[in-house]
């Protein structure tokens, strides 16, 4: 088998499978679904298929996995599969919905969190006629502080009553291990417009630290964007990293009440790494 080639996504193949524990055939309560209740399987970084008890499995670190299942392409399809390149992450992930690749952007902008999987794993437990359920998460999420988010992308007007139950068992199983969850609907149009715009800036080969050096000297008092971008040099080969310090959060404006323009007001982000002042600290960041 020919090894993938940096920067492409990894095939989902398979070397083996593996069972770790037992998963009691008990039926579960919707609400009250425990980790030892919930069998779960996922393929690991190395291709190895593991199956257990989610009490046993949940200290994995599943934002290293590999996809559960594959994102397939056809004549005809409905949605649209594909993988986003993560700059948290430093390699793609992959989504099932154009709806899930506008989530996986919120969560690559989101400085609390250190890493993601899609399609992590699948969950599986005793439904209450007797049948095995089967459910997989959209994301695992690692954060900053260690914890873990389970999420699921569904509208709300594309929850049937079916899908409810998957989403309860779900949620109570990652109480049971101390992760949250959540279930996300169609995002805030004026905040997806803004971050899909920085998104487009999110690689670091857009970094130029002298260019970012000059950009949090001009805007340490706060400035309109193209005013200061103007005061940082030629504005075509500023306002690429001007959009790049925004995408991590070096410098800041607000991304909800309208469309990115001209006028858009920004200033210094509330950079934590390095300590000291904020001046020091964004320009530390830049760099």
């Amino acid at each position: 088998m020919s090894r993938s080639s940096p920067g492409t996504p990894p095939p989902c193949c398979l070397r083996s499978s593996r069972l770790v524990g037992a998963v009691p055939e008990a039926r579960v309560n919707v609400n009250e679904a425990s980790a030892e209740d919930v069998e779960l399987e996922y393929v690991s970084a190395a291709g190895l298929r593991e199956r257990g008890s989610l009490g046993i499995l949940w200290s994995v670190p599943f934002e290293s996995v590999r996809p559960e299942r594959r994102f397939p392409a056809f004549r005809g399809q409905g949605n649209w599969c594909g993988w986003y390149w993560s700059a948290t992450c430093g390699r793609h992930v992959g989504y099932e919905s154009w709806l899930e690749r506008d989530h996986l952007m919120l969560l690559d902008f989101d400085p609390l969190v250190t890493g993601m999987s899609s399609q992590p794993f699948r969950l599986s437990w005793a439904g209450t006629d007797g049948k095995r359920v089967r459910h997989t998460p959209d994301f695992f999420v690692r954060r900053a502080d260690g914890t873990a988010l389970v999420v699921d992308v569904r509208p709300d007007e594309r929850i049937g009553p079916g899908d409810a139950v998957k989403f309860a068992v779900t949620a109570a199983a990652c109480r049971s291990v101390g992760w949250d969850f959540a279930r996300v609907g169609t995002p805030e149009v004026v905040l997806m417009a803004n971050v899909r715009w920085l998104a487009g800036y999110r690689h670091p080969r857009v970094h130029r630290p002298g260019v970012a050096e000059r950009l949090v000297e001009v805007f340490v008092d706060g400035a309109g964007l193209l005013d200061g971008a103007r005061g940082a040099g030629d504005q075509i080969a500023v306002l690429p990293v001007l959009f790049h310090l925004l995408w991590r959060r070096v410098l800041t404006t607000d991304l909800e009440t309208g469309l990115l323009s001209a006028d858009t007001q920004v200033r210094l982000g509330l950079v934590q790494e390095g300590g000291g002042d904020a001046v020091a600290s964004a320009t530390a960041a830049s760099g």
